[in-house]
């Protein structure tokens, strides 16, 4: 089975500087207490960035949606975005990465003097941990990957709201395990309304008489990726829709994909044991990724 964010084996990897709270620690000797809020609670939001040519792809929409949801959560990062732009270059220099990297920022509400829930037994914080590393996407994703549907939903925005990348992991961990025991590789998670949403990980599209389908965003994630494939779509006369559609809409489409930061585009080849087109990558689906990279490029 194929992971989505499998990547290449890279020893550089075994050698890499963690930064903790602005200090650089080699990986093996990068720890944090087991009081930390993250730890204990899973009460933290992160970030998932990508470096291309030594540069940060669209680092302020990341920093900017980071921002947000720790207003959202009432966390306090204690430093504004320059200061946190400015850790991350400092990380990248030290560790002399230039292309080809993935980078996971995380802010949790700090060390608690008790282990309980009570955000005021936070009174060390908060943490901020950016973990860099070479990342290269795993050949066999060139395959396409398979996805199951799973019982497990993205739930409604007053239980715990699905567009925050928190912590809070828990319902998606689930839902990938679910998606596993059935031979896939990745879960479809339906929304509270029975229509299509996202994946554990990331969002998804179909393709259907050369126009784009997508969710209607209430309840899955708020991802850049997902904000960019819009953008192009719109710019290049591509048809998009963001709208409620069944699993049986997208069993029958002509061709389907993920999106995220890590990946990019990848193309989905079976659904529930279904094949998706004919099994390969769609015409649509490569053109959205060509235009990507070229929006990649003129970024960075």
């Amino acid at each position: 089975m194929t992971q989505t964010h499998e990547s290449e084996d890279d020893k550089r990897n075994e050698t890499v500087f963690i930064n903790i709270n602005g200090e650089l620690l080699e990986r093996n000797s990068a720890k944090i207490s087991v009081f930390d809020s993250g730890f204990l609670l899973g009460d933290g939001v992160w970030e998932g960035l990508r470096l291309y040519n030594g540069k940060w792809a669209f680092w302020e929409e990341h920093l900017d949606r980071l921002f947000q949801a720790a207003k959202a959560i009432d966390l306090d990062i204690a430093r504004d975005k320059v200061a946190l732009f400015e850790m991350l270059e400092y990380t990248r220099a030290r560790n002399k990465m230039h292309t080809g990297v993935h980078a996971r920022l995380m802010v949790t509400r700090g060390k608690k003097t008790k282990p309980f829930q009570h955000p005021k037994l936070s009174i060390y914080g908060p943490t901020i941990v950016i973990i860099m590393e070479h990342s290269t996407p795993a050949s066999n994703l060139q395959k396409g990957i398979k996805l199951a549907t799973v019982p497990q939903v993205r739930g409604l925005p007053m239980s715990q709201d699905p567009k925050l990348n928190s912590h809070s992991k828990l319902n998606c961990v689930l839902a990938c395990i679910q998606a596993e025991k059935s031979g896939a590789d990745e879960a479809l998670m339906l929304d509270p309304l029975g229509f299509v949403n996202t994946t554990n990980a990331c969002n998804f599209f179909v393709v259907r008489n050369n126009a784009v389908w997508t969710s209607t965003g209430d309840y899955c994630m708020n991802g850049i990726t997902r904000k960019k494939v819009i953008e192009i779509c719109t710019e290049n006369n591509i048809p998009i829709y963001q709208r409620n559609f069944t699993i049986s809409e997208a069993y029958s489409a002509d061709e389907a994909f993920i999106t995220g930061t890590f990946g990019a585009q990848t193309f989905v080849s079976e659904i529930d044991q279904r094949k998706i087109g004919n099994g390969t990558m769609g015409l649509i689906t490569s053109k959205i990724k060509q235009y990507y990279m070229t929006k990649i490029h003129n970024e960075c």
